[in-house]
């Protein structure tokens, strides 16, 4: 019998999940986020491991990447933003969030900073 997925660091990290609602202006769609301060609270861990490197037209950069585990939530989606509470950065997911087994017990996403400073 196969071993199922469980974390391997506990869920301690407080994030504020973002969730976009979407308004039309002059004719096109546009997503607005919430204030941190009325999004609701989740516990997760977040790993960044220095962030990705890249190389695009012979300048190096590195881009300020992680990832996220936490409990599975169907509101969760690859149009969020989280907000790190501990140091107020914001990052957005990329792609769709994996549901680890289809289970709807624990969830795992790619994010990327939002923003950054030259």
């Amino acid at each position: 019998m196969a071993r199922s997925y469980r974390p391997d660091v506990p869920f301690n990290v407080p994030i504020k999940l973002l969730i976009p609602t979407t308004i039309k202006s002059k004719g096109v769609n546009k997503k607005v986020f919430p204030s941190p301060d009325d999004a609701p609270l989740i516990f997760g861990s977040f790993k960044t491991y220095g962030g990705t490197e890249t190389t695009v037209n012979n300048v190096f950069t590195i881009i300020d990447t992680g990832i996220l585990e936490t409990w599975y939530r169907p509101d969760i989606k690859g149009n969020c933003r989280i907000y790190l509470c501990e140091t107020g950065e914001t990052f957005e997911i990329l792609g769709h969030p994996e549901n680890i087994n289809m289970r709807n017990q624990y969830l795992k996403c790619r994010v990327q900073k939002v923003g950054g400073e030259a």
